[in-house]
C-alpha cells in the first residue's frame, strides 16, 4: 500500500515589500540581499491576517478544490511556531471554523492537535499523519503548516521575514507523491533560535497603579514576543551539523553505496532565506563524493576556505541550478515561512518543472528538514503518474505576480501594529474579526469570520 501526499493547497499574504526598498531604508547594499541571499520580495501579513487565518484559508481551499466530504477527514494536524495560545491549539480553531463554513458539527469527529519544534514542526505533523494513514489506509488526514516569520525592526533577521500556510492531504494511493516509511532523525538540545517567555518588572513599565492591571499580584509581568532570540551564525552551524548527520543516517538506512544526492531529481530543504540550502549543502556535497571527500577533511586548517571555494566552482553552481534553484524561486518572492517553508519549496519545485513541461513521473525528491533547537529529518518522495493534474490547479507563480506592493512606511505601520485598516479589503477569505477584551471569562478569545 502506497502512502503519501494526495494533493495540496496554500495561502500567502497578498501584499509584499520589495527587498530593495528595505535594503535602502536600512543602509544595506541591495545586491547583498538580492544576489547574495536570493531575496526579491517579502510577503507580509495584512491587518486582518494571522497564522490561523492563513491555515483556515489553505484548509478551506483544499477541501473545496478536492471536493472532500468532512466525513473523509479524520485528522487536522498543525505544525506551527506561531501559535497564539499556550493551551488552545490552532487545530481546535480550525475545526470550529470549518463547522461554521461548511455545516455545524460536520468536523466534530476530527482529531486536532498542534506540533511545535521551530521550523520542523510541520514535518513532525506530516510524519505522524503518514504513520496514521499507513495504519488506517481507508482514512485521510490533513497537515497544515502555518507561520508568520517576524523579526525585530533593524535586526539581522528582518530581511528574511515572510508568512503563509501550506495544507497537505495525506492518503493511501496518493496522486502526487509516495513517501516511503524511512525517516532519519538527528536531534540535539541547543539555543540557536527560540521564543522564550520573558518577564518585566511592573515598576519598569509604569503600571504599578494602572487600573487595567488591578488584581495582578506578581511583581513581574510575563510577556511573549513573536520575534525570536537568535544567533544567526550559530544557527547556521547547527543547521549544517544536524542536516549532515541526518543525511548520512538516511544513507545508512537506505544502504546506499553511491552518492545519495545523485539519486534525487531535486533537493527540498528548509529555506530561512532563498539561498540558504545552496550555501549550507556544500559540506555534504564534498563529504558524500568519493573523490572530493579525500581532499576536504575537517581536520585540515584550510577546510572552510576550501569549502567556500568549492561552493563558488562551476561544477557546484551547475549542481545548485539543477537541484536547488526550482525550490528557491518561490522563497525569493515570499520569504521565510518557518514550518511551511520546506513544503512551499516542494510546491515551487513542482510548479517550476510543470511550467517547463518536464516529466517527473517516478522521479525521486530528497527532503532535508530542519528546525532550530535543533532537529533534522531526511526522507524521500517519489512522484506518481498523476502529479501534473494536481499541480496544474495550483498556479503558484501567477498568484505571486498578483501581490500588491507596499511602501516602507506602510510596512513599518503593519510591523508595529499601528495600522488598523487592511491594505487590501478582504474578499472570499477568512479574517480575524475581533479579540475579546472585556468579558472576564473570555479575555483574549479570538473570533474569526468568512468574508464573502
Amino acid at each position: 500500500m502506497k502512502i503519501g501526499i494526495d494533493s495540496l493547497s496554500y495561502d500567502i499574504p497578498k501584499i509584499q515589500l520589495p527587498i530593495k526598498d528595505l535594503a535602502i531604508a536600512r543602509n544595506i547594499e541591495p545586491a547583498k540581499l538580492e544576489k547574495g541571499l536570493g531575496l526579491i520580495n517579502m510577503a507580509f501579513p495584512d491587518v486582518h491576517q494571522d497564522a490561523i487565518v492563513f491555515a483556515a484559508n489553505a484548509l478551506t481551499k483544499l477541501i473545496e478544490q478536492e471536493n472532500l466530504e468532512p466525513s473523509e477527514i479524520h485528522r487536522i494536524y498543525v505544525g506551527s511556531e506561531s501559535g497564539i495560545d499556550a493551551s488552545k491549539p490552532i487545530g481546535s480553531y480550525l475545526v470550529g471554523m470549518m463547522d461554521d463554513y461548511f455545516d455545524e458539527n460536520k468536523f466534530t469527529h476530527c482529531d486536532a492537535v498542534d506540533f511545535t519544534f521551530a521550523c520542523i514542526g510541520g514535518v513532525d505533523a506530516f510524519h505522524n499523519c503518514l504513520d496514521f494513514v499507513r495504519s488506517n489506509p481507508d482514512k485521510k488526514a490533513i497537515v497544515i503548516c502555518t507561520d508568520i516569520a517576524k523579526y525585530d525592526l533593524e535586526s539581522t533577521g528582518e530581511y528574511t521575514q515572510g508568512a503563509g500556510a501550506v495544507a497537505l492531504l495525506i492518503s493511501a494511493n496518493p496522486r502526487l507523491i509516495e513517501v516511503e516509511n524511512n525517516f532519519s532523525v538527528s536531534t540535539k538540545g541547543v539555543f540557536d533560535f527560540f521564543k522564550p517567555h520573558r518577564t518585566v518588572k511592573k515598576e519598569n513599565i509604569g503600571i504599578t497603579n494602572n487600573e487595567a492591571w488591578e488584581g495582578v499580584l506578581e511583581s513581574e509581568i510575563e510577556i511573549f514576543k513573536e520575534q525570536p532570540v537568535f544567533d544567526g551564525q550559530y544557527s547556521n552551524d547547527c543547521y549544517i551539523e544536524r542536516t549532515t548527520d541526518a543525511y548520512f543516517q538516511f544513507k545508512k538506512l537506505k544502504e546506499e553505496e553511491g552518492i545519495l544526492y545523485d539519486s534525487w531529481k531535486a533537493i527540498i530543504m528548509h529555506l530561512p532565506y532563498s539561498f540558504q540550502a545552496r550555501r549550507m549543502f556544500a559540506e555534504i556535497y564534498a563529504a558524500d563524493h568519493p573523490e572530493l571527500a579525500k581532499e576536504y577533511q575537517k581536520n585540515d586548517p584550510e577546510y572552510f576556505s576550501k569549502i567556500k571555494a568549492l561552493s563558488k566552482s562551476e561544477e557546484y553552481r551547475a549542481f545548485v541550478a539543477e537541484k536547488f534553484a526550482p525550490a528557491e524561486r518561490a522563497s525569493s518572492l515570499i520569504g521565510n515561512m518557518y514550518t511551511a517553508s520546506m513544503f512551499m519549496g516542494m510546491l515551487s519545485t513542482l510548479c517550476d518543472y510543470y511550467e517547463k513541461k518536464e516529466n517527473l513521473t517516478e522521479k525521486t525528491l530528497g527532503f532535508i528538514a530542519y528546525g532550530s533547537g535543533a532537529k533534522s529529518k531526511v526522507f524521500e518522495g517519489k512522484l506518481v503518474e498523476s502529479w501534473e493534474k494536481v499541480i496544474e490547479k495550483q498556479k503558484l507563480f501567477e498568484s505571486l505576480e498578483k501581490s500588491k506592493t507596499i511602501d516602507i512606511n506602510t510596512y513599518h505601520q503593519l510591523h508595529k501594529k499601528e495600522k488598523t485598516v487592511s491594505v487590501i479589503t478582504p474578499q472570499k477569505e477568512w479574517i480575524l474579526e475581533s479579540i475579546e477584551t472585556e468579558k472576564p471569562n473570555l479575555i483574549g478569545a479570538r473570533y474569526y469570520k468568512w468574508v464573502k
